[in-house]
This record gives C-alpha cells, sequence and structure tokens, in this order.
C-alpha cells in the first residue's frame, strides 16, 4: 500500500540573508498548519545565503522535525554548499543534487 504524501516546494531567490530568512520560516509554518508532510526547499535561483539564512534554514528544520514532517534541499549552489560543508551542516540537512534527484527519492520511500 502506497502512502500519499502531501508535498509542497519553496523556491527562494537571490540571496538568503535575513530578512527572507523570516520571510521563509513564516512559509514553513503556514505550510505545516496545512498538514504538509515534506517541504522541498529548491535553492536553484539562490544565489548566495549568509549565517541568518542558514540560521533561518535550521529554525526550520527544527520546526519541520517537531511537526513530524521533513525538510529536503536541493539544487544547491557551489557556493551555497560550501557553506553547509564549512558549518558540518551538510550532515544535518538532506540535501539533493537536483530535484529529479529528490523526486526519485521521495517515489522511493
Amino acid at each position: 500500500m502506497s502512502m500519499t504524501y502531501k508535498i509542497k516546494v519553496i523556491r527562494p531567490s537571490g540571496i538568503l540573508g535575513e530578512a527572507q530568512a523570516l520571510e521563509f520560516r513564516q512559509e514553513i509554518s503556514k505550510l505545516l498548519e496545512e498538514k504538509t508532510d515534506i517541504i522541498v526547499v529548491d535553492f536553484k535561483d539562490v544565489t548566495f545565503m549568509d549565517s541568518s539564512g542558514l540560521g533561518g534554514l535550521v529554525v526550520a528544520l527544527k520546526t519541520v522535525r517537531l511537526a513530524g514532517a521533513k525538510l529536503f534541499l536541493c539544487s544547491i549552489n557551489d557556493q551555497v554548499k560550501m557553506l553547509f560543508q564549512l558549518t558540518s551542516l551538510d550532515r544535518i540537512f538532506e540535501i539533493f543534487s537536483s530535484r529529479e534527484e529528490l523526486e526519485q527519492k521521495i517515489g522511493n520511500q
């Protein structure tokens, strides 16, 4: 018996800094209120992320986990990927190279 997940994709763009991190967290909270099971953050259009953007993501991940949902990241550029690696957050977040790779993984759960 296959389960049907309620999946939503968030697509931030440009620089993910303090203001965007706040909007991002509000959007995540709204999705969780709507009983979303899986939240995908597609970084395809994010050019740069600073520490407040990273902090916002960590808070979002905690919020998502507390709600019993899952958070996945995909399509991260090299600069942002380096930030994840330097902070060891690449071990905490599930990061996929593309939306296609992520959709295959979700489809196989």
